[in-house]
């Protein structure tokens, strides 16, 4: 989770083990793409898995609001991809955040999608079987004396084991004494589609003491987790699945250029906005950047900017791996996710929504492609400065000869000096105050924090090329 002892920010982690008999479900109806599931339940089985506790070490300090991550396990472990986006904003904020393995890859071991590329007609997500860049084992093989009375019975009880986390929570045996006010469940990438799946079929009908306040839904595909498990196929789900709205939690998706037009085709779920359900999409970010391999793992908040700048520079080398190109080195994700959190809690206690995204332009004779400017910005989207004063072209999309994991972590083009001349007569000053300028309408418009505008500026002009 960190590269630095949460303590240095007020925090402690804990972690706990979870048992209880899951329940798996299956339709009893049309499990269609417009998200209004019927379901029944099938079978009950044990279950011993875990979750992780970070929370204020300061009882006092805690503002009542949880953060409840479906931990992620594409890579054949537990990883919070939620967290490492968006915990400035939650450490900040004095809330909690609660981690669930609720998959049997992250207990158990395996990634789902050795399965999927062992079959002769299995199609893998693009980019899934290559995506474990780095190799940790699963919980039971990385300490067999702490997690061997751990028992996952297969991912067709995940759903369940959410809501038993989620009840956890509220009744205060995860936290103890600190007053749970709002319970907000997020997922990201892989652990999105199962969330999509999650309020479609298995929120309606929980009681009260198991329900989440909203959903943040980040980086999801164009299809939902079929409720017996997702295998890792790409046309194995529903495609094409939106969220029903008729609950009494508010949903939000935030979508990057690879989740929309990219390898998961998250196009085809688009769905309009309305009283408890919003979509945003980020112009010039991808579904991984980095932020994401870098510095989120040493962003207490006490780094200077220069540091994150250098932290952030473009490169074609992720933990060891080389890729075709250089990574999407814009950290635009890791800001407009936090603003997407911060709004959502304000939702989900009754405040106002968040406002509706501007949607990227796509092709009118090829939606799967997008529209860009001459240097290959897309158009549309939440604008930031990164794309509005760039230094260069970032995109979501990945440069040609990509594959594994390097189709999901998108491209940068650093400008010359003769495009940021034409661009910048004056240099870095000049660059500093358009960069400010549209920090400053992203504010304006709800996109970014106010909070985070002051340096995301100074990393910004800290990255233009020539400076100290």
């Amino acid at each position: 989770m960190t590269g630095y002892d949460i303590g240095q920010v007020g925090y402690v982690l804990e972690e706990f083990f979870l048992d209880g008999t899951a329940t798996s479900y299956e339709t009893a109806g049309p499990a269609g793409a417009d998200g209004y599931w019927q379901v029944t339940p099938s079978a009950q089985v044990p279950f011993t898995t875990r979750i992780v506790v970070c929370r204020p070490a300061d009882p006092a300090a805690f503002t009542g609001t949880v953060i409840l991550e479906w931990l992620n396990v594409s890579a054949g472990f537990d990883s919070p991809p939620h967290w490492m986006l968006t915990h400035r904003q939650v450490v900040r904020s004095g809330w909690a955040w609660v981690g669930v393995s609720a998959q049997r890859a992250g207990v158990e071991g395996g990634s789902i999608f050795d399965d999927a590329a062992a079959e002769p007609d299995g199609e893998a997500e693009p980019g899934a079987g290559s995506q474990r860049t780095v190799v940790l084992p699963a919980l039971k093989e990385s300490d067999p004396a702490r997690y061997g009375g751990l028992h996952h019975p297969g991912d067709a009880f995940s759903f369940d084991i959410f809501a038993h986390a989620a009840h956890a929570v509220r009744s205060g045996a995860a936290l103890g004494a600190l007053p749970v006010e709002c319970l907000l469940a997020v997922g990201q990438s892989q652990s999105a589609i199962h969330l999509v799946s999650y309020a479609n079929a298995v929120a309606p009908g929980l009681p009260a003491q198991a329900e989440c306040d909203g959903y943040l839904i980040g980086s999801r595909t164009g299809f939902a987790a079929p409720l017996t498990g997702w295998d890792g196929r790409i046309r194995s789900g529903v495609d094409g699945a939106r969220v029903r709205t008729d609950g009494r939690w508010p949903v939000l998706t935030v979508q990057t250029e690879s989740d929309v037009t990219g390898p998961l085709a998250g196009i085809t779920a688009r769905q309009p906005d309305s009283t408890r359900f919003r979509w945003w999409e980020i112009a010039g970010a991808a579904h991984a950047d980095t932020y994401v391999f870098g510095p989120a793992f040493s962003d207490s908040g006490a780094l200077a900017p220069a540091d994150l700048a250098r932290m952030l520079a473009p490169t074609d080398e992720v933990f060891g791996a080389k890729f075709p190109g250089l990574v999407n080195s814009g950290p635009q994700h890791h800001y407009v996710a936090q603003a997407a959190i911060a709004h959502l809690e304000r939702w989900a206690r009754g405040g106002e929504a968040p406002p509706s995204s501007p949607l990227l332009e796509t092709d009118p004779d090829d939606h799967m492609r997008l529209l860009t400017d001459e240097a290959g910005i897309a158009r549309g989207g939440i604008r930031t400065g990164w794309v509005d004063a760039p230094v260069a072209a970032l995109s979501g999309l990945a440069p040609p000869g990509a594959a594994g994991l390097g189709v999901l972590i998108g491209s940068t083009r650093v400008f010359d000096a003769a495009e940021l001349a034409r661009r910048y007569p004056g240099g870095r000053d000049q660059y500093a105050g358009a960069f400010r300028a549209a920090t400053d309408r992203a504010v304006a418009e709800g996109f970014l924090l106010a909070e985070d505008a002051e340096e995301a500026v100074a990393v910004a002009v800290a990255s233009y090329p020539g400076s100290a």
